[in-house]
């Protein structure tokens, strides 16, 4: 009896994960039939919602399982609800493990609910399974030279418009708990810690949806870096938040009274969860330094596997994982990718790429199915009417302001246009719903659930399928190419900006050009230039040998402007630019020719594959990963 019940098992643990293997094959082909017929009201991720609550919707009411006659309902009166569970039936012990409480309603349902609780996977599944490489794709693929021109107000939007929307959605929803205890809605506890932290696991936004048609459209490219790099500082912004509130534990029997120490006990939590996690992903980044060149599946192993125990190291410790990662990847795109074979390189590319894909799909698919085999729901119509109203809120106290604030210090203005796109583009996927699926066990919790999966829902459907519309409305946020022309001042906007860079990371920048990247790749200038002539003898010791075969290889060297004069060489051809912008060219005898337009160079440097010669050495540089159009006679221009 027993291994026949353990093959029945089998094949039903074998035919849910089917069932979700099935829905990513129907998203995909449906995906597949949008893009060809380029239809863009509803994304991939809205998509595999749909799917998801189709599914669900035949799972509990469509499929019944048959009552096993061999259930035996007992009583025992005991105070609390032992994890396992021994029983002593004709002097032989069974131990049994706790699977969570049920309704006196739903007792001659099991089988059902079992069946449930089949396809409803463990809260840590998501967090040390499919997050790490949704968040390790977002900062491996991070455009560093635009996210570090906005950094500024990046850094803004993301910690200081988290904690100011964290804190506005909590007082609003305090409110509207005390409204419903007033009217007799509330059937259970619900704290001012409880809302406090409903509004930080509703602060997370991921506008994948909107950034996937922003790419598509080719929106202008500042709106996409906003954008981008507030939703991916921002959810590990979220996280170490969420656990700063959990940690607030006031002196004496009430634990939800407001102490000034135990505040400030949270703030430190806070500091110290965030810069252990930060210090323990970039010092794991920087330490996987493959040597396994020759062979390029061991390297591609090894450079995962490192990324993926940045994780699990961080969680083990008790920092957090989400910014451990994130900020492992951003340290592994800058240094280690330099260090690896150009097969790695690609490989490594397009794993994380596929696991962020299948990971997120399956997490939306995921939701889909929750709504209805989710057995704890708790709909409030109260809740979640304050809840809609003050994520709204929340989102204009992050935006407007700071915006407003921020532009009083930049030269390129963020216009009212962006601010209501990214306003409208706010919304809440994958991080918002792991958050929130880690702890159902209280009534709040559990309300909390119901609400947050309500409010994914609303904002990857509406706002996500409205992003094109809601475009049409703004068109001046659209890139000229969207026509097949470029726009004559693109080069001019890119050296403003590049003049406004903060001095501080023009100073990081130059140590990590003349010290680090020497030190940790095979790229940047030698030290054996860089350093005094004293320290000759380390210099060498030091640098790699290919580090003085690809001194030109930067992919950053776009990022600023420095003082000095920079030149390149292209075959037999000398280009040089001063500190004021000015460009020259030299042919091969010294003469020099006329001057290049700062927007031909300019164009020149960014678009493409560019191949440089030097010393009879035939090299690609990739500058970037946009493409001009084809048609353009500039990137037909041969120096």
């Amino acid at each position: 009896v027993a291994e026949r019940k353990v093959e029945d098992n089998h094949r039903q643990d074998s035919a849910d994960l089917l069932i979700f293997i099935m829905l990513l094959t129907l998203t995909i082909l449906t995906i597949w039939l949008f893009k060809h017929r380029r239809f863009r009201f509803l994304h991939e991720t809205g998509l595999a919602m749909i799917y998801g609550v189709l599914v669900g919707v035949v799972l509990r009411y469509g499929i019944h399982v048959p009552r096993d006659i061999s259930n035996v309902t007992l009583s025992c009166h005991v105070n609390a609800s032992p994890p396992t569970l021994l029983v002593n039936v004709s002097g032989k012990f069974y131990e049994y493990s706790l699977k969570g409480e049920i309704s006196p309603s739903e007792i001659n349902d099991v089988q059902d609910n079992e069946m449930l609780r089949k396809v409803t996977f463990d809260p840590e599944v998501f967090f040390n399974i499919l997050l790490p490489p949704i968040i390790f794709h977002a900062g491996y693929s991070l455009k560093r030279r635009h996210f570090f021109r906005n950094m500024g107000s990046i850094l803004a939007y993301a910690f200081l418009g988290t904690v100011i929307s964290c804190f506005i959605i909590g007082l609003l929803m305090y409110g509207c708990v005390t409204l419903m205890k007033q009217v007799g809605q509330l059937d259970g506890d619900f704290f001012f810690t409880d809302c406090l932290l409903f509004g930080a696991i509703v602060s997370a936004t991921d506008p994948v949806t909107v950034l996937a048609i922003f790419n598509e459209l080719q929106v202008d490219v500042d709106l996409y870096v906003l954008l981008f790099g507030e939703s991916v500082l921002n959810d590990a912004v979220a996280v170490v938040l969420s656990s700063s509130i959990v940690a607030y534990q006031p002196e004496g029997d009430n634990s939800h009274t407001f102490e000034v120490m135990a505040m400030l006990k949270s703030f430190g939590v806070f500091l110290g969860v965030f810069s252990g996690s930060f210090a323990l992903g970039v010092a794991t980044g920087v330490m996987t330094f493959t040597k396994l060149r020759d062979f390029h599946l061991l390297e591609t192993a090894l450079f995962f596997l490192m990324s993926w125990s940045t994780f699990l190291m961080a969680e083990a410790c008790g920092f957090t994982g989400v910014v451990a990662v994130l900020f492992c990847g951003i340290t592994q795109a800058h240094y280690t990718f330099n260090n690896l074979s150009p097969e790695s390189q690609d490989r490594t590319k397009q794993l994380f790429e596929l696991l962020n894909f299948l990971a997120e799909n399956f997490i939306f698919s995921y939701m889909g199915l929750a709504l209805f085999t989710f057995k704890n729901h708790i709909f409030n119509p109260t809740f979640i009417v304050g809840a809609f109203l003050a994520v709204f809120l929340g989102r204009a106290a992050n935006i407007y302001p700071l915006s407003f604030l921020l532009n009083l210090g930049r030269r390129n203005k963020i216009s009212s246009n962006f601010q209501h796109m990214m306003m409208f583009a706010g919304l809440r996927g994958a991080m918002t719903f792991a958050l929130s699926i880690r702890d159902t066990a209280t009534y709040a919790r559990q309300m909390m659930f119901t609400t947050t999966l309500l409010i994914v829902f609303f904002t990857v459907w509406v706002c996500g399928g409205g992003t094109t519309q809601m475009l049409s409305c703004h068109g001046s946020l659209y890139q000229s190419c969207v026509s097949g022309q470029m726009s004559m001042t693109e080069g001019s906007e890119r050296r403003s900006t590049k003049h406004e860079s903060a001095w501080l990371f023009r100073i990081w920048y130059n140590f990590d050009h003349n010290y680090l990247k020497p030190i940790l790749t095979h790229s940047g200038p030698p030290l054996t230039v860089t350093m005094p002539a004293c320290c000759g003898p380390l210099a060498r010791c030091l640098t790699s040998p290919q580090a003085y075969e690809c001194q030109l290889k930067d992919d950053d060297s776009d990022l600023i402007l420095t003082d000095g004069d920079i030149s390149l060489t292209y075959g037999d051809i000398t280009v040089s630019t001063d500190a004021s912008g000015a460009h020259t060219s030299a042919g091969p005898a010294g003469t020099t020719s006329a001057v290049i337009s700062a927007d031909d160079l300019d164009r020149e440097l960014t678009y493409g594959d560019h191949e440089l010669v030097m010393r009879g050495t035939r090299l690609v540089l990739p500058m970037d990963d946009s493409e001009p159009p084809l048609g353009d006679p500039r990137h037909r221009m041969r120096m």
